[in-house]
């Protein structure tokens, strides 16, 4: 089976695989979450790397194994549409897309705390000695958003996933729960949807980067219609 999974999607899975495993391998003398998840560009954890490398880091193995099937299962067939250069500017341009949209919801949250509590540089500089004791009562969702890092494949295969919705509209996907078959035209659109709302209700506890997947989406979705339209003979139905 694995040898006739197209090359871009082939190493892609190879190299996400390769990373989560030096992971674990360097766990005893290296933190790899750190130095390479994508934190927060204002943050002091921030490197410039990050954005690319956080795209091949996972937090747990159901992140990776749930990311790395849906790579294979829509990547193979995207890229056979769409030929090597295309899919591999859309697989990464969809992952820069995912940093972008996150990161920007998170300076306006962060943006609007710092202005509330009209904190100095000094106090952002050390946002652990700001107890919500003390009236900083959202401060939790200020260190968050500095000092924990976005990390995964799901932004670039958002991307990848709004693309084969374009391509393949009436491709049958089977739901695993409820198990009935659905178009993807109609799957694809309400699981975005399902993100949104995800994204918005912005539920305690909820760790998952909901926006930095609208964002993969949306620049799948309107690289593929550029490129649709753009076609005299699309290689797609």
């Amino acid at each position: 089976m694995f040898k006739n999974i197209p090359q871009i999607t082939k190493n892609l899975l190879i190299l996400n695989t390769l990373f989560f495993a030096a992971k674990y391998l360097l766990m005893g003398s290296m933190n790899l979450d750190v130095l390479l998840g994508a934190f927060f560009p204002l943050s002091d954890n921030f490197k410039s790397y990050q954005i690319i490398s956080h795209m091949f880091m996972h937090a747990n193995f159901t992140h990776f194994l749930f990311n790395m099937f849906a790579l294979w299962m829509f990547g193979s067939t995207v890229e056979r549409a769409l030929g090597e250069k295309k899919y591999l500017i859309l697989y990464f341009a969809a992952g820069l897309g995912a940093f972008a949209l996150f990161n920007i919801t998170n300076y306006i949250e962060a943006k609007t705390l710092i202005d509330s509590y009209e904190l100095t540089g000094q106090q952002i500089a050390d946002l652990r000695t700001l107890e919500p004791g003390m009236g900083y009562d959202n401060m939790m969702d200020l260190r968050m958003i500095y000092s924990t890092p976005m990390m995964g494949a799901s932004g670039a295969i958002f991307g990848v996933l709004a693309a084969f919705g374009v391509m393949f509209p009436n491709a049958i996907l089977m739901l695993i729960f409820p198990p009935i078959p659905m178009k993807a035209k109609y799957f694809i659109p309400i699981y975005i949807a399902i993100e949104l709302y995800l994204a918005v209700q912005a539920n305690p506890g909820d760790n998952v980067a909901h926006y930095a997947h609208l964002g993969g989406a949306l620049i799948g979705f309107i690289l593929v219609k550029i490129w649709k339209n753009n076609t005299n003979k699309p290689q797609w139905q």
